[in-house]
């Protein structure tokens, strides 16, 4: 079974920038598509970003689409987030999550995925 650890979170002020990391600590992503989700106070969990480990396909919402960027490090067993020209609004815990890449549905239903990670969270200050 695939488990995920992500880490990079922390506070930092409007326009700058974080990197995120999602480590597979035992298992490897190959077969996998890998996703960011965020969930906000009050809010409902929102896809991101997702990645397929294989191929590099990716695919974005458009809340944060050329802001930020999805990638991986094969040798490392490591999906990023770098996230440029932060805003309020991206305040939120993070979530790494896998799927095979078998499953149904599209990348951004977050139902759909069977791994997940703790959270780390992004503050963003005015």
């Amino acid at each position: 079974q695939v488990q995920l650890v992500e880490s990079g979170g922390g506070l930092v002020e409007v326009g700058y920038s974080l990197r995120l990391s999602c480590v597979a600590s035992e298992y490897a992503f190959s077969g996998y598509d890998v996703a960011w989700f965020r969930q906000g106070l009050g809010k409902e969990r929102e896809f991101v970003s997702a990645i397929h480990w294989t191929t590099s396909t990716t695919s974005y919402a458009d809340s944060v689409k050329g802001r930020f960027a999805i990638s991986k490090d094969a040798a490392k067993l490591t999906i990023y987030l770098q996230m440029h020209s932060l805003e309020p609004s991206d305040t939120a815990i993070y979530y790494c999550a896998a799927r095979q890449f078998s499953s149904i549905g599209t990348v951004q239903i977050a139902s759909t995925y069977t791994h997940w990670g703790q959270g780390t969270q992004v503050t963003v200050s005015l």
